[in-house]
């Protein structure tokens, strides 16, 4: 095992050990929250010692907490006493390894995190905004308290230890056909249409691999082909009290091909969407961060089937435009101008590291 996370309550009573700070949703079962906390009872007097694991939804930093006010939204939580033992989970090698670290007085735990929670998602701050940006996480936490699940009762915070980690999904090994679309649209003052057609290889790429469109025009129409505009459109689904929808486009390019009258075209046109040119955008959807590591634009969102509708927090998805800019000819030239679009969804996710 490369590396142990480990963290201790400021009383130096608590500490939480976990062998891992990602865990992998495979879309039909995510990866099992394996860890140990170990004890040092002396301050405990009369309280036990619990963990938790929360999906949460933060929206507004943590700075506001002071007036009273909760930023932050439970979707899902599952917490188990530790100390005094009362359940102990079926022993992994995961917690061998983080048993042997600990020493005495370490207890284990498991959490199974439900695959319908979303995914670990982080909204793009704007360039003033402070404090942890807004989006989906998942905690893992220990504290003590003198029962389990009481509102009324306050857990100081020297008596808490916490870890932040991810829930994430990696691109599933087989990538099928690519979409495809084509349109033909007709035009005032021309008797005849533009087809345009438009395809991907495959139904899945990499953050940062080059996309390439291929690309048919037959331009049976009186009119020119000015330019090809294509446009890539994050789409960010919000789904908590009600649903939440905006898109923002994270790549807009213009290719100078012109088709003329009666003319044709058949091109593959390659486009590469990254983070990287949009780090102005307050609101876009980042695939989650612990502390301030890279990131990158939000992975798709995969789910399992007929789960949509149970989904809480944060779902992305893509899609890809191809827009044809026609302008007709003669006196009327600028009064005629119009444009032909289709689009393709597009699916954006990391390979799976190898083992």
């Amino acid at each position: 095992m490369a590396k142990i996370f480990k963290k201790t309550s400021g009383n130096g009573g608590l500490t939480l050990y976990l062998g891992k700070r990602d865990y992998v949703d495979h879309v039909t079962a995510v990866d099992r929250v394996d860890g140990v906390v170990k004890v040092d009872t002396a301050d405990f007097g009369d309280r036990k010692a619990f963990v938790q694991l929360a999906c949460a939804f933060r929206y507004g930093s943590e700075d506001l907490d002071v007036m009273g006010l909760c930023f932050r939204k439970d979707i899902w939580f599952e917490q188990t006493q530790i100390y005094p033992e009362c359940n102990k989970p079926q022993l992994s090698a995961m917690h061998e390894t983080l048993l042997k670290k600990a020493g005495d007085n370490a207890y284990p735990f498991s959490f199974e995190i439900p695959n319908n929670l979303p995914c670990s998602v982080s909204l793009q701050p704007g360039p003033d905004d402070k404090g942890k940006a807004c989006g989906v996480d998942f905690e893992v936490k220990t504290y003590l308290a003198m029962e389990k699940n009481n509102p009324d009762e306050k857990i100081e915070k020297k008596d808490t230890a916490r870890l932040v980690i991810r829930k994430i999904q990696y691109a599933p090994s087989q990538v099928g056909a690519g979409p495809k679309a084509d349109i033909c649209k007709s035009f005032m003052m021309s008797d005849k249409p533009v087809h345009l057609e438009a395809s991907l290889e495959k139904d899945l790429y990499f953050h940062g691999e080059t996309i390439p469109i291929k690309i048919k025009i037959n331009n049976e129409s009186n009119k020119t082909v000015k330019k090809i505009k294509i446009t890539v459109d994050q789409t960010t689904d919000i789904v908590l009290y009600s649903a939440d929808k905006y898109t923002k486009a994270v790549l807009c390019q213009e290719f100078g091909e012109t088709v003329d009258a009666n003319g044709t075209l058949d091109k593959t046109l390659s486009i590469t969407p990254l983070l990287s040119d949009n780090k102005e955008k307050r609101g876009l959807a980042l695939d989650g961060r612990l502390k301030d590591e890279d990131t990158n634009l939000a992975s798709t969102t995969m789910l399992p089937q007929g789960v949509e509708k149970e989904v809480l927090g944060i779902l992305v998805s893509y899609k890809i435009k191809i827009n044809l800019m026609v302008a007709g000819g003669g006196l009327l030239g600028g009064l005629t101008a119009s444009d032909v679009t289709v689009e393709l969804p597009l699916n954006l996710m990391h390979p799976k590291p190898e083992e």
